[in-house]
């Protein structure tokens, strides 16, 4: 039986605590602040690189259900499995290395490209990606209607941030690339930790 839990149910507070105060005091420039702005415009913090994944678009629904949703199955289980320091740490460091991967793909090669850029998603494509390594036979039900086992939903995931990334359509606004920081962020933990043998 599904139960949500602790960290990851305090991180969706969180996420819906600023995304609605951002609707309901319109006025506070909350997501001028915490977003991540390109390091070449003067709205550029470091600290930005942190609160960018706690700050999502007042005006996109269905970017923080997706999100929240995501994390509230997928990082449950993987939270109750490794504990809630680690699963703590897995989640910001995806979440870093994430935007740190979009800015160094925008700086140095031209991809990935933007103006100001908010969301858990870096972050919680870097728990999708641990759930599908740990349990990557478990069946997951998409949409209600098939079922695809959790490996074929990480590699779809990520072959779709790559594609997307280089077909840079006018007027997407996802930052694709942030995905699939996300995604090597993880395997890159995941990788350091098992030849290091964290349990």
């Amino acid at each position: 039986m599904f139960r949500l839990s602790p960290l990851v149910k305090n991180l969706i507070i969180v996420n819906v605590l600023i995304f609605f105060t951002q609707k309901i005091v319109s006025t506070l420039p909350i997501a001028e602040y915490l977003s991540l702005w390109n390091v070449r415009t003067p709205n550029f913090r470091p600290y930005q690189l942190f609160t960018y994944m706690f700050v999502h678009s007042s005006n996109d629904f269905l970017h923080i259900l997706f999100n929240m949703l995501a994390l509230a199955f997928f990082g449950s289980m993987l939270e109750e499995l490794w504990g809630t320091k680690k699963f703590l740490l897995f989640y910001i460091i995806c979440g870093l290395g994430a935007g740190i991967f979009n800015v160094f793909s925008d700086l140095f090669f031209g991809l990935g490209r933007f103006d100001v850029m908010m969301g858990a998603s870096g972050a919680v494509y870097g728990v999708l990606t641990a759930f599908g390594v740990t349990f990557p036979n478990m069946e997951i039900r998409l949409m209600f209607l098939f079922k695809v086992k959790a490996i074929y939903l990480v590699m779809f995931l990520g072959i779709s941030a790559i594609l997307m990334g280089f077909r840079n359509v006018p007027g997407d606004q996802t930052a694709h690339f942030t995905h699939l920081g996300g995604i090597v962020t993880a395997i890159i933990i995941m990788q350091v930790w098992k030849f290091r043998g964290v349990d």
